[in-house]
């Protein structure tokens, strides 16, 4: 989780744009999360650049929590990785933080985790209700639409060791 420097992202605006969804196939279906390239920019840019070359393909939900949140994201948890170490793995690098967003922890959030301010990389969290005492602390840079029940009945069943079997940043879905 702790990269030895900070990674910095300048994409234009037509770049970001089309950073829409985050598909996220696990072991037990499909949860679509949209993305706010508008409101979290560095964490969007952060999990595309991670997601599309592969970093979270085969990883575990490593730490779940029921009725508070599924944690992925580690790449300890995967097959090349030391289970013990599950929640200590990163990219390399941090990001810094954007939680002066103005977004708020609902059911659904899709939001860094982190081990202080500033130290987020790759791994995340999803949340399986509303987390108000997470609101300015944790980045929330997307989350599953309102309407699109099908993704929150697979959140509803994630449990910790089900595998994350890939995720994609696509411009729709």
């Amino acid at each position: 989780m702790f990269g030895s420097k900070t990674k910095e992202y300048n994409l234009s605006e037509d770049e970001l744009n089309k950073l829409q969804y985050a598909e996220v196939k696990t072991s037990k279906g499909t949860i679509w999360l949209k993305l706010y390239p508008e409101a979290a920019p560095t964490a969007v840019s952060n999990m595309a650049e991670l997601a599309n070359s592969g970093f979270y393909d085969n990883l575990m939900f490593h730490r779940v929590i029921p009725g508070f949140m599924a944690q992925g994201g580690c790449p300890e948890s995967g097959p090349t990785g030391n289970p013990s170490l599950a929640g200590t793995g990163g990219p390399g690098w941090n990001i810094d933080c954007e939680t002066d967003n103005g977004v708020a922890h609902k059911k659904g959030s899709f939001s860094m985790a982190h081990a202080g301010p500033n130290t987020g990389g790759s791994q995340f969290f999803i949340t399986f209700a509303a987390t108000p005492h997470l609101d300015g602390v944790h980045t929330v840079f997307g989350g599953i639409e309102d309407d699109d029940s099908a993704s929150f009945e697979v959140l509803d069943t994630i449990e910790q060791g089900d595998t994350i079997e890939s995720i994609k940043v696509v411009e729709s879905k």
